[in-house]
């Protein structure tokens, strides 16, 4: 069964919409090798009453595939510029359907 991950992310005030393209760069550079790593995909969302936050919700195989991206030293390496966009750390949430 597929599960979902709800990814909350706080901008540092006034860079929303710069977080908002590194991500989209950041996803459409990794889309393959996540696909072939148990991505299904994702979709990345303003938060309309928080003008500095964004809240992306991906998709995937299982929990263990998405740790295993999380846990690959490249994966730091390539989030790297969403980090320093960031004013707190994100907080990300695993759901599956019940």
């Amino acid at each position: 069964m597929s599960i979902k991950v709800i990814v909350e992310l706080k901008a540092a005030p006034g860079r929303r919409d710069e977080l908002a393209g590194v991500l989209h760069e950041m996803l459409a550079g990794m889309g393959p090798a996540l696909n072939e790593m148990g991505c299904l995909g994702s979709d990345v969302y303003e938060v309309i009453d928080d003008p500095d936050a964004l809240v992306e919700i991906a998709e995937w195989e299982t929990a263990a595939a998405r740790e295993a991206v999380i846990n690959d030293p490249s994966t730091a390496e390539v989030m790297a510029p969403v980090f320093e966009l960031l004013a707190a750390p994100f907080k990300a949430t695993l759901v599956q359907p019940v």
